[in-house]
């Protein structure tokens, strides 16, 4: 199971309390402000859009989201929305601190397969971090959409704080059963994403996951995604892979991925299986 309530995280309660509020303000500004940063074109470093992949799509999901590009900060942080007047300053606080415990279980996940800490976090190379400011307007017909379709995360390590009222992630258990991912408070989400289930051969487990809508509520979340630089190589760690076996998947660039990824529908078979193999 690669989804992860994690409590003793290190980020305070009030800096969690504040970016789910300045993203709700975000969200709440007039449309033709918000206009501004609507972009329907993947590549952009800062946007805002609906859906997930409105080109591709032929269903649209119920979602809005911002999504920002974090590091290096001082590069993107000019360009994010000045309005709320406290987004800036709030959002790059929690993005240092979330990258922080991001490296930190990175070093946790690779002693985990019995390699050195940092070994995971020198294959990725100089990572990118994005963030999704999410957000799930009420939804008339709550039974005819999704937030988000199945999927997993085309990246290495996904952090979700999520909204604490509203719950709406749901996860796949054992390729059977969705279970519902409820809020805790004070807690925070960790997914394993696709680059992890590469990297360990299998080991670990891309999580699928979902978010389903509320008629009643709308809901907001977070998620910081850690992204292996694109000219990585990534592929299953010999040490990981048996004596005289083939490894499951063939090694590539984490910007071949990224392309192919994006190329599909969201929730198409897993990306990463056409990746296995000595193609």
């Amino acid at each position: 199971h690669s989804s992860h309530y994690i409590i003793n995280h290190g980020i305070s309660e009030e800096l969690l309390e504040k970016v789910m509020a300045v993203g709700l303000e975000f969200f709440r500004l007039p449309p033709e402000e918000k206009a501004k940063l609507y972009s329907d074109e993947p590549s952009k470093k800062i946007r805002l859009s609906t859906s997930f992949n409105v080109r591709k799509e032929t269903v649209h999901n119920w979602r809005d989201y911002l999504r920002l590009h974090c590091h290096p900060l001082e590069e993107f942080v000019p360009d994010w929305p000045s309005n709320p007047e406290t987004f800036k300053e709030i959002i790059s606080t929690y993005c240092c601190e979330v990258r922080l415990l991001g490296l930190r279980l990175l070093g946790a996940i690779s002693l985990g397969l019995g390699l050195e800490e940092d070994y995971i976090e020198n294959v990725l190379g100089e990572q990118e971090q994005h963030m999704a400011v999410n957000y799930y307007p009420r939804c008339p017909k709550p039974d005819l959409t999704y937030g988000l379709p199945k999927h997993t995360d085309p990246n290495a390590l996904t952090i979700l704080l999520m909204d604490p009222h509203v719950s709406g992630l749901q996860v796949l258990k054992d390729g059977a059963q969705w279970i519902a991912v409820d809020p805790r408070p004070n807690a925070l989400v960790v997914n394993l994403g696709d680059q992890l289930q590469a990297l360990s051969n299998g080991a670990y487990k891309s999580v699928w996951h979902r978010a389903v809508v509320n008629a009643a509520r709308e809901r907001l979340s977070v998620a910081s995604f850690l992204c292996p630089c694109n000219s990585a190589v990534i592929g299953p760690v010999a040490k990981l892979v048996g004596d005289g076996d083939e490894p499951v998947y063939r090694s590539y660039t984490y910007d071949e991925y990224y392309k192919k990824f994006w190329s599909r529908n969201l929730d198409q078979d897993h990306c990463l299986e056409l990746f296995t193999g000595q193609k």
